[in-house]
């Protein structure tokens, strides 16, 4: 059987869009487009798993020196870093403009300040304080590493299911740009993060996961559609921040 080498470049193009989109890695890629991210969609959850790696090395090189807090702290900035705070940036801006915002027009104008308010400082503590938190608490090695790359897979496979149920609530932007994502990439990106999930976790944890990250994104494409009509990409930050410390909260279990 002979693979099609048309095939694998559109998808060795994809995972590097994917990893130009949603990290800070040194790529010789030019800036990836709305339809470059659309169509790789599907790797995403392998970028997650790329960025979930790292932060692990990073925690088993430090618990040999430093104890379980300092070394979780030094694994989630590792991960900060390598995505450019990429998702950070969506949750202080998404609940900035959320909590901030009146109508649907100041809360979209909130979202795009690159100011922060309150509601984001305290997301941001709050994001980090959990993730830092349930690594720490996990503490052995082992646990640690199949944590991270559980939750940063996981939490980037959720988001074509976001963009594809939630129209975009600009008319422009990258998000607008994208649109909504193919089905079968949609599908696929599922596929490989209950794949992860089930390697990871578990059939159990992954199971419990599942049905609290099913609830989630209900809970979030509600509010997001109650709130903006819609969906941006501080959103879908947003959703990849929750996701992440769901997937690390029931690893501890």
């Amino acid at each position: 059987m002979t693979i099609d080498q048309n095939w694998l470049k559109d998808r060795s193009d994809d995972l590097k869009a994917s990893l130009l989109f949603l990290t800070r890695l040194p790529l010789a890629q030019p800036a990836v487009s709305g339809a470059a991210v659309a169509r790789a969609v599907w790797a995403f959850p392998i970028a997650g798993v790329v960025v979930g790696i790292i932060g692990a090395l990073v925690y088993l090189v430090a618990h040999r020196a430093l104890p379980s807090w300092p070394a979780a702290a030094l694994s989630v900035a590792a991960t900060m870093a390598v995505t450019g705070c990429l998702h950070e940036d969506g949750l202080a801006d998404t609940t900035d403009g959320f909590g901030g915002g009146k109508t649907r027009e100041q809360k979209l104008a909130i979202m795009r300040d690159s100011r922060i308010g309150a509601f984001g400082v305290c997301a941001l503590a709050l994001s980090i304080l959990l993730r830092v938190g349930a690594i720490a608490s996990l503490g052995a090695p082992a646990a640690v590493v199949t944590a991270l790359i559980a939750a940063h897979g996981v939490a980037r496979a959720i988001l074509p299911v976001f963009m594809f149920l939630l129209p975009p609530a600009r008319s422009d932007g990258l998000s607008f740009a994208a649109g909504s994502p193919a089905q079968n990439s949609v599908a696929v990106a599922v596929f490989l993060g209950l794949l992860i999930l089930a390697f990871c976790l578990g059939l159990a944890l992954g199971i419990v996961a599942l049905i609290l990250l099913a609830i989630v994104i209900a809970l979030l494409a509600w509010l997001s559609v109650a709130q903006i009509e819609g969906q941006t990409g501080d959103v879908l930050g947003a959703v990849e921040q929750v996701g992440e410390i769901v997937v690390l909260l029931v690893a501890l279990g």
